[in-house]
């Protein structure tokens, strides 16, 4: 498409789950545009992802890279066999940063698991006993949060501002403090907060997860906002910071159109700027 001209792509998935399909049409000038496609077959994806990487490095397969994943092939038992390979996965500090930079609500949901799995248990649901043990040795007042899953979504799912507050004190006071606030969206930077405030005197300085559950109000043609909130830290200087929460409740847009959430989420983000600013010219902060 010439310059100027519009960018429209659509995303299609095979029924089996192994085809991704893009169409539509991307101007010369277009901006990068994110696409997401939920895979349906996770093992059939890592089969033809592993089969296209042995091409790459020279290996012959002589089986079709595409296709299901055919498990009653495989032998029975691997005991005695020598091993070509092992693919150690990421310490967990890179998976929550994934879900914190890019509000992956898959992984929240993923990590309810993992913590079920973590007590031997195969069944989601067993993670929420070990996450609330976990917020009373935090401090944390649990009854000012209820949860049925583990990215917000649900409709009983809500926190109160005193339990996110609570919870950011004690990750505060942590050996793991840093790497837990870089690995949340950072002002101006990176994540879901890379293009707000990018020249402005808190950037960098801000380091907060943003939310949104936004839903369609078909009576009145227009969005209905039940809550967009930003919460984090704001860096002080001399390695002090304070926590912060901001948020909306309970709003709407004029019409249907998307950039009004996302003007109420910008508007937001340069709360936190001039929270930063002056958190910055105060005296006290989170020790």
């Amino acid at each position: 498409m010439a310059a100027g001209g519009p960018t429209d792509i659509e995303v299609t998935t095979s029924e089996n789950g192994t085809r991704i399909q893009l169409s539509g049409t991307i101007a010369a000038d277009s901006e990068p545009a994110l696409k997401v496609s939920d895979i349906t077959d996770p093992a059939a994806f890592g089969r033809t992802a592993l089969i296209e990487a042995l091409g790459r490095a020279g290996v012959e397969v002589t089986n079709d890279a595409t296709g299901p994943s055919p498990v009653d092939r495989l032998p029975d038992g691997y005991e005695g066999r020598p091993r070509v390979a092992q693919y150690t996965s990421p310490p967990f500090t890179q998976y929550a940063k994934l879900i914190f930079k890019v509000s992956h609500n898959l992984g929240g949901n993923l990590a309810l698991c993992l913590m079920a799995v973590a007590k031997g248990s195969q069944d989601c649901m067993d993670g929420f006993p070990v996450l609330a043990d976990f917020l009373e040795r935090a401090g944390v007042d649990r009854k000012q949060i209820q949860l049925l899953d583990g990215r917000g979504g649900n409709p009983v799912d809500r926190a109160t501002p005193k339990a996110v507050v609570q919870i950011l004190t004690y990750w505060h006071r942590t050996p793991e403090a840093r790497v837990f606030r870089n690995a949340l969206p950072i002002l101006g930077v990176d994540g879901l907060l890379a293009d707000n405030c990018t020249d402005c005197p808190a950037h960098g300085k801000v380091f907060a997860k943003t939310g949104a559950a936004v839903g369609l109000d078909a009576l009145n043609n227009r969005l209905a906002v039940g809550a967009i909130t930003i919460a984090g830290y704001l860096d002080k200087g001399n390695g002090r910071f304070d926590v912060f929460f901001a948020g909306v409740n309970g709003a709407s847009t004029p019409t249907t159109d998307v950039n009004g959430v996302l003007d109420i989420g910008n508007d937001l983000a340069m709360i936190s700027a001039y929270l930063q600013e002056a958190a910055a010219r105060g005296e006290h902060g989170v020790d």
